[in-house]
């Protein structure tokens, strides 16, 4: 096995969690075969330094303290290597209510203004999207 490699890996593991993904993608950044990525990649897993159930959870924790809807954090998940079933799982483990969410997270950023015109409501509608909210969601926040 590698040493610098090892050190590498481990330094990187050390500042944050990654997926296995996400730190292989960095790993070959830095010009080593992915043979021995591997390699080092399956010791930190065996050591459980390694783990994307726990990165996944880490991650949609902290999605949803910042006001996200599902939708944008199961895609930052899969965008990061982690599968799209444990990202359903983490939703159902923390029985997140999304309409909830949605309704937190659009009083944060437009309080209790009303809307003026179309235009403002389609920039609202926009907003909630980008933040990864059903329309359903968003629609119900609207006509309330």
């Amino acid at each position: 096995m590698n040493k610098a490699l090892l050190k590498t890996a481990m330094a990187l593991i050390s500042r944050r969690e990654h997926s296995y993904y996400e730190l292989a993608q960095k790993l070959r950044l830095r010009d080593y075969s992915s043979d021995e990525i591997n390699v080092v990649l399956d010791d930190l897993i065996a050591r459980n330094y390694v783990n994307d159930k726990r990165f996944a959870d880490s991650v949609f924790r902290r999605r949803v303290e910042k006001g996200y809807g599902y939708t944008y954090i199961k895609n930052e998940l899969v965008q990061k290597g982690v599968s799209e079933n444990i990202a359903q799982e983490l939703a159902r483990n923390y029985q997140i209510d999304w309409y909830l969410q949605a309704e937190l997270a659009y009083n944060k950023r437009f309080g209790a203004s009303l809307i003026k015109d179309q235009k403002d409501k389609a920039k609202r509608l926009r907003f909630m999207q980008q933040r990864g909210f059903s329309l359903d969601e968003i629609m119900t926040l609207l006509h309330a």
